[in-house]
């Protein structure tokens, strides 16, 4: 067998995708069954696409969140306030997410464990509307547009 053969069946197409999306749907299991977001996803009825590609495109919300917001501690989302779909060529999900200010600093792994900050100070929570593009079969997310007051 020739070396360039040898590589190219090591490493056959889309296994590592495989590997992503497999990973991408066991987190959104995971999010889904720790209702932390005080969303009732049910009221999507039967739209299981919903149930399974919302939350780790409201993860994504929440990281760009993060990456540009100049605060040195990390916000995560404390209530999901709307979330609306809809079909195009890809999935947009419209939202409408409350941030809290948590005791981490920004980009630790265990940001979904950490608690929130006890101040009661309006800056600690802010509320923001995304709207975000994805293909979850491959894991593409895209910002459009972001609000926040």
């Amino acid at each position: 067998m020739s070396r360039k053969s040898k590589d190219t069946m090591a490493h056959p197409p889309g296994k590592a995708l495989l590997a992503w999306a497999l990973l991408l749907f066991l987190w959104g299991l995971q999010l889904l069954a720790t209702g932390a977001w005080l969303f009732d996803l049910s009221q999507f009825g039967s739209n299981d696409d919903v149930k399974l590609y919302f939350p780790p495109t409201m993860e994504f919300a929440q990281h760009i969140f993060n990456q540009q917001h100049k605060d040195r501690y990390a916000f995560r989302v404390e209530r999901i306030l709307s979330v609306r779909r809809e079909q195009m060529r890809d999935i947009v999900f419209f939202m409408v997410l409350k941030l809290r200010r948590t005791n981490c600093r920004k980009f630790q792994d265990d940001l979904d464990n950490c608690p929130f900050q006890k101040n009661a100070d309006l800056s600690n929570v802010i509320i923001c509307s995304f709207n975000v593009s994805t293909l979850p079969w491959i894991t593409k997310f895209t910002l459009l547009n972001k609000t926040c007051s």
